[in-house]
């Protein structure tokens, strides 16, 4: 039996560093995000509609031209429904963005929020006497 002939790795060479950015010249700035959360939810007035992270969003029309890109990938995302938490974090925005956007929705009458289905904690006493009275005449 012939022992495995194993060839010595030699480290590979990192490439140089790219150079670093040119300094700005006196007066100008240096570059920034270019969008701003304002940006994104651009209202006047500022209101917004009583949302909290589990209200349901459902999409009543398809997005119109006219509307932002993340007003339309609200409106695509949302033709079932999804809680306002589910788009904040499909869309990457936090939520306070996302409420903007969503009241613009609202108002539009584009999108319907709805409060989620809060289920019982415990059935009817009396319901499951019943239950349990029919199966035990059988």
């Amino acid at each position: 039996m012939t022992p495995p002939r194993r060839k010595r790795r030699q480290p590979e060479q990192l490439p140089p560093p790219p150079p670093p950015p040119p300094e700005p010249a006196e007066g100008e700035e240096t570059p920034r995000n270019p969008e701003r959360l304002y940006t994104i939810a651009g209202t006047a007035d500022g209101g917004r509609a009583e949302l909290d992270l589990v209200t349901l969003i459902v999409a009543r029309a398809a997005p119109p031209p006219s509307a932002s890109p993340e007003e339309a990938a609200v409106l695509r995302l949302s033709t079932a429904p999804l809680s306002v938490a589910e788009l904040s974090a499909y869309l990457k925005l936090p939520f306070s963005a996302m409420t903007v956007v969503i009241t613009e929705l609202i108002t539009t009458e584009l999108v319907q929020a709805r409060a989620p289905i809060v289920r019982k904690a415990v059935a009817d006493r009396s319901l499951l006497e019943a239950v349990m009275h029919g199966l035990q005449r059988l």
